[in-house]
């Protein structure tokens, strides 16, 4: 989920560090923090960012996939040239599995769907997006894994079919439900409710470029430290 904000703007990178999970001689599994570019941004001041700060330890990492800067979670960061060009055919023809989980506000009526609604960029408002029939198609599963009545807010995984931008955010925003601490699609209400956006890439499955071994990593969300004093469980 690419973020075209991260191009235009000034993102204050943050002091958290990432977390290595995974390494052998081909590849890298890493757990970025949320408010962290994934790759250098266009401005001269987003410079700092995941693979700069891999890269001080690993030089060859290289990016195959991106979470966008409010993001945290899962990213594969390939070593070498076969590396990158197999797990580059396997997201390009949808063969990995990403699994998000997001904080949302209320209950949902429908402890698990799917979400179809096609995505183009908002003119009126960029960098946002919008749900526009003439768009281009995009599809999320989704499914409530607990109820957080103290938060009035639910935690529910997401699948996306697609990668669209915003695809998540906007999804869920169709449904009913934005994500808790988006800057972009939730009431200022429900951005101060968290000290970011609850949104985490969590499990990611894909083949061994080398082994060809089907292979999952995940990291849980440390989602309740980041809500505010007055609705911390």
């Amino acid at each position: 989920m690419t973020d075209s904000f991260d191009d235009l703007a000034i993102l204050t990178a943050t002091s958290d560090a990432w977390q290595l999970l995974y390494q052998d001689e081909h590849l890298l599994v890493v757990n970025k923090p949320a408010r962290l570019l994934t790759v250098p941004g266009r401005h001269p001041a987003n410079r700092d960012c995941l693979l700069s700060r891999v890269q001080l330890e690993f030089p060859g990492a290289s990016v195959v996939h991106r979470l966008d800067y409010d993001t945290s979670g899962l990213v594969i960061l390939p070593l070498t040239k076969k590396a990158l060009s197999a797990i580059s055919i396997q997201f390009q023809q949808r063969q990995t599995k990403k699994l998000y989980q997001a904080v949302v506000a209320g209950e949902l009526s429908q402890t698990q769907g799917q979400v179809n609604a096609a995505l183009a960029p908002d003119p009126d408002n960029r960098p946002l997006y919008k749900i526009d029939p003439n768009g281009k198609a995009s599809q999320t599963y989704y499914r409530v894994l607990k109820t957080l009545p103290e938060q009035q807010a639910s935690l529910v995984e997401l699948e996306p079919v697609t990668g669209r931008s915003h695809q998540l955010r906007l999804h869920m925003k169709a449904l009913g439900h934005v994500i808790l601490g988006d800057p972009f699609y939730a009431p200022m209400e429900l951005q101060n409710k968290t000290s970011r956006l609850m949104l985490h890439a969590w499990s990611l499955s894909f083949t061994h470029p080398v082994t060809e071994k089907a292979v999952t990593f995940q990291a849980e969300p440390d989602f309740f430290s980041a809500f505010t004093a007055s609705v911390s469980p």
